[in-house]
């Protein structure tokens, strides 16, 4: 079976199951099945131009079958796409992004002291200065003539517990409003942390820090240049709209929250980045596909391993978020730069045009690479899109040729359009087949 979307098919192999439990309406008619989903139209249908599945599935099998995987040979798979089936996205991304090595012996140590590590990130971490679980051997601490609330002190507990407060409101704003047209991050976990949720222990979750903030009488919002906007909450959208996700009674946890507290180590443990808007875009379909992958044993460990996931990759891009980087030759500044320089070598008329209209990458590439696209296709076509970016060598060099194919592949639009016709284009890209942009990008790296 296949997915038709528009003018793109995907085979439904290449599709998570989750997007067939969002539907609300379905028609069959003839060998038609008509499915309308939360996420937008999708008509499923038999077609005979179906790839054959079943014997790439085997392909995928065959190469992580072997005791020691060669990662060459898996890369060449992966870029051009992941089967779902299996849990085979799942695990050729944790390989793909260097969490689990290519021997497979290492595999069960390794994951082993990864999630107990990730156990210890939580008790210490999500945890209110001055309050902690006897029986986890960390003695209470009261509030003291040293170290209390007022205490100005950078060094005092409580100075960083409300910086991390700032951190938190601006984390738990954006995740509440991740994918709000699909059901899933609003969905309960099936896994959720017992170590957080048990009633029996004195650790304040997120959820109650949230809900007890000093910081009620104002929101914190720290944008990309790193600027702190203080509002009244008498202008923020109401905490029960319709764009940002409820929290689920006690004892529950959705989807979302997993992702806050993923975000939160990570702010933690990062402090010289800590958190900007715009990585709850990247850690959200890393998330997804772990927590959906249909092998229990590694999805109940999705949480954990995403973090570690998120991190590593993390390590490649940070880079994008840090504002006194943009203009260096990692910064964002300079790989933007280098998407009109590439499209000027390939498409000289069509980058005359776009400096003629003063159309600056700035206005729509700092997005595309930043998000890693994300933010321009449907999450099964990011997801896609993220096959190719990470079993590509250059990963990233790749994403500047993904950007500078897009453009391309509209280039009698952008050549007829004027200044403001071609930004609405730019920054709502109307080509939905990610299929004919990463083609269109491997011929563009092809020629080099």
């Amino acid at each position: 079976m296949v997915a038709w979307r528009g003018d793109i098919l995907i085979p439904s192999s290449y599709l998570h199951p989750v997007f067939y439990q969002d539907i609300t309406k379905c028609i069959l008619k003839e060998d038609n099945i008509i499915a309308i989903l939360q996420m937008g139209k999708l008509r499923h249908r038999w077609g005979s131009d179906c790839p054959r599945s079943s014997s790439r599935i085997a392909e995928f099998q065959d190469v992580l079958a072997e005791p020691k995987i060669v990662l060459q040979k898996l890369c060449e798979l992966c870029f051009s796409g992941i089967p779902f089936d299996g849990g085979l996205r799942c695990l050729c991304w944790k390989i793909l992004l260097n969490y689990l090595p290519v021997e497979k012996a290492l595999w069960s140590t390794l994951l082993k002291k990864q999630r107990e590590l990730y156990s210890q990130f939580l008790k210490e971490m999500i945890i209110q200065p001055g309050i902690a679980k006897a029986n986890l051997g960390v003695s209470r601490e009261d509030v003291t003539l040293e170290d209390h609330p007022l205490n100005p002190n950078p060094d005092s507990r409580w100075n960083t517990y409300f910086k991390d407060n700032e951190v938190l409101l601006q984390i738990d704003k954006d995740v509440r409003r991740l994918y709000p047209d699909m059901a899933f991050f609003q969905r309960p976990t099936d896994y959720p942390c017992l170590l957080i949720l048990d009633p029996q222990n004195e650790f304040e979750t997120l959820r109650k820090r949230v809900e007890q903030t000093t910081l009620k009488s104002q929101t914190v919002a720290r944008n990309r240049s790193g600027v702190t906007n203080v509002s009244s909450p008498l202008k923020t959208s109401a905490p029960n709209s319709l764009s940002e996700y409820e929290v689920l009674p006690n004892g529950c946890e959705a989807h979302w929250e997993v992702v806050e507290r993923i975000l939160f180590i990570y702010a933690k443990l990062n402090p010289g980045i800590a958190y900007v808007q715009g990585m709850n875009e990247i850690v959200g379909p890393l998330y997804y596909t772990f927590a959906t992958d249909p092998n229990n044993d590694w999805k109940e460990h999705a949480e954990a391993d995403t973090f570690f996931c998120f991190t590593n990759l993390m390590a490649e891009i940070r880079d994008n978020f840090i504002k006194s980087l943009d203009d260096s030759q990692c910064g964002i500044t300079y790989k933007m730069e280098k998407v009109y320089s590439t499209l000027k070598e390939k498409d000289v008329e069509l980058y005359l045009k776009l400096q003629e209209q003063n159309i600056k990458p700035q206005f729509f590439a700092f997005r595309w690479l930043t998000l890693l696209l994300s933010q321009e296709f449907l999450l099964p076509d990011v997801i896609r899109i993220w096959d190719s970016l990470f079993a590509d060598d250059n990963r990233f060099d790749f994403l500047l040729l993904v950007c500078c194919a897009m453009l391309i592949l509209i280039r009698d639009q952008l050549l007829e359009g004027d200044f403001t016709l071609n930004m609405r284009l730019l920054q709502d890209y109307p080509i939905s087949d990610v299929r004919l942009i990463l083609k269109k990008a491997k011929e563009l790296q092809d020629s080099k």
